[in-house]
């Protein structure tokens, strides 16, 4: 409903990037381009400079991406509550969610969120924990889904359910006929971790840092930033790696990898976040409420015991 030039050039100042907005936004990068020009023909203003491929907000385009939010803000809200007077839950839910979450916990979730409300639109982003956290606080996500607690102070945190994590090896390796290992042991392996920005990554850093080892002591070889890559390093046998259990339970079924109990044991709280606001669209209020009755949810949680 709020003109189409504001809700191009609002894409366009968050990206910094035409050809972005345009893959956001479904468009052509021209007719992103044209939006924008006409937008400041109508202001009689410049609201980007464009200097070597790159692009910046004038002062004028500081201003009307200022008011560009509140309008679309506003604008969101209305229709939500006039659509809610029909006592219907509809319409698009932008949800994030870290890789572990989104691969093994959300599609069992969304599905039956959908019998529940066929008239909902779940459309899902993928990313570490810190891009969620930032896309949802820049209310380009409605609510997201994160492996770590959130530090954003205008965001709330809710605890979802929680997750054990475990050393992994390959099958040939000394260490996986253990039948636990301590942070220390864990630590003189040649260890393959995350990358910074992961949630997983900041949960483990954490654990060895409370149990006296310090992230120096870390025999590290390999940072990667697919779960997929680190297994396969594992499997190889390049090193060791903790992850969550559920992320490999096909792969020790199959023998190839191993998964051997950390001691003491790390059990992480997946968090739900979304923007710390009076409005909140009878959508999102439903699928919050939905996550914290979900027997789906408490089956997640019962199998990190």
């Amino acid at each position: 409903m709020a003109d189409r030039r504001l809700q191009v050039f609002h894409t366009v100042a968050k990206q910094l990037s035409f050809t972005k907005a345009a893959e956001l936004l479904f468009m052509t990068q021209p007719a992103v381009t044209f939006q924008v020009k006409q937008l400041e023909e109508h202001f009689n203003t410049r609201l980007f400079e464009r200097s070597h491929g790159k692009i910046s907000l004038t002062p004028a385009g500081e201003l009307a991406l200022d008011y560009a939010e509140r309008i679309l803000n506003l604008t969101a809200e209305m229709e939500a509550r006039i659509s809610e007077l029909t006592g219907q839950v509809s319409g698009p839910l932008l949800i994030g969610a870290s890789t572990t979450i989104a691969e093994y916990m959300l599609p069992r979730l969304l599905g039956e969120f959908k019998r529940l409300h066929p008239e909902t639109q779940a459309r899902l982003t993928v990313a570490n924990s810190e891009t969620i956290e930032n896309k949802v606080a820049d209310h380009t996500l409605d609510m997201g889904l994160i492996e770590s607690p959130s530090h954003h102070p205008n965001l709330v945190t809710q605890v979802c359910c929680e997750d054990e994590l475990v050393m992994i090896c390959a099958p040939f390796c000394d260490i996986a006929r253990l039948a636990s290992v301590s942070p220390k042991e864990v630590a003189s392996q040649p260890y393959i971790s995350r990358e910074s920005g992961s949630g997983t990554r900041e949960c483990i850093d954490d654990f060895f840092r409370v149990n006296g080892v310090s992230l120096d002591e870390i025999n590290l070889v390999m940072e990667l930033g697919s779960r997929e890559a680190i297994k396969g390093a594992v499997a190889s046998g390049l090193g060791v790696a903790v992850v969550s259990s559920t992320t490999v339970d096909k792969e020790v079924r199959l023998g190839e990898l191993t998964a051997v109990p950390l001691n003491p044991p790390l059990r992480r709280q997946l968090s739900l976040v979304y923007p710390q606001e009076k409005f909140r669209s009878k959508l999102l209020q439903s699928f919050l409420d939905f996550l914290q009755k979900s027997p789906l949810v408490k089956e997640y949680s019962a199998g990190a015991r």
